[in-house]
């Protein structure tokens, strides 16, 4: 990949903040981009980064944000959709209000933002979204039922938005990546009984018998995004150690 793939692209980057998030901002900011790292918490943004707080259930939020970005870099080709949330729980266990708030975040986020950001990629020669989506939606996980469902609702979106935008000249995708090593799963880890078996049992589930890094989603979402895969729109990349297609024997 050219160090300045990107160079003279804006790119808006929701859930910047942290995680695959910041991972992602800072991928594209390496390669050129102008970046806006929106987040509920934007203070660990990195300087020479605009850092904008947004709510991604909150419309007026996302607009704000999305116009602020555009007029500080005079407009918008990339918009990565990354903002998200984790549930533990089964279909019985996960209370109504945690199931809307899931949906409201996962689903709901990535509309109101590319409602936001459309009008301005339509007006890109080089116009990329791209959704973080989870293996959760191609694999059924235990004690993940709202996660789940809310993963699947995006990689249908996605290839759904695929097929309205093609003719506008905007490419949507999504990557899928599988248990990634984030402050949310070190989180989970800290709260378990024993958390090295756990951590052990995460590995083992993948393939690669480890997690996927952040920075490993963001190569994934760099060439998605950018201009290497222009022939590339309504597509899954999974990153997730071989979790969704290898059936390897011990």
């Amino acid at each position: 990949m050219s160090a300045g793939e990107f160079e003279g692209l804006a790119a808006v980057v929701t859930g910047g903040g942290s995680g695959i998030g910041l991972a992602v901002a800072r991928t594209l900011a390496d390669r050129g981009a102008k970046v806006a790292a929106l987040d509920l918490d934007p203070g660990g943004v990195p300087a020479g980064m605009l850092g904008l707080r947004c709510d991604v259930t909150d419309e007026d939020s996302v607009r704000a944000a999305v116009r602020e970005s555009v007029e500080h870099h005079g407009g918008l080709d990339v918009l990565v959709n990354n903002a998200g949330i984790g549930a533990q729980g089964t279909v019985e266990t996960n209370s109504y209000d945690e199931w809307r708030r899931v949906f409201d975040v996962n689903v709901l986020g990535i509309v109101r933002t590319s409602r936001a950001a459309l009008p301005h990629l339509r007006r890109s020669a080089a116009a990329s979204i791209v959704n973080t989506c989870s293996i959760a939606a191609t694999a059924g996980l235990p004690d993940r039922a709202a996660y789940s469902a809310s993963k699947g609702a995006v990689l249908s979106l996605t290839q759904a938005m695929a097929a309205d935008h093609l003719a506008e000249g905007v490419r949507v995708n999504c990557v899928n990546p599988g248990t990634a090593d984030t402050p949310w799963v070190r989180r989970l880890l800290s709260a378990a009984d024993d958390p090295d078996a756990e951590l052990a049992a995460l590995n083992a589930r993948q393939p690669s018998g480890r997690l996927v890094s952040a920075d490993e989603v963001a190569a994934a979402i760099a060439y998605l995004a950018g201009p290497a895969a222009g022939a590339t729109t309504g597509t899954t990349l999974a990153v997730d150690g071989g979790m969704q297609g290898l059936r390897l024997r011990k």
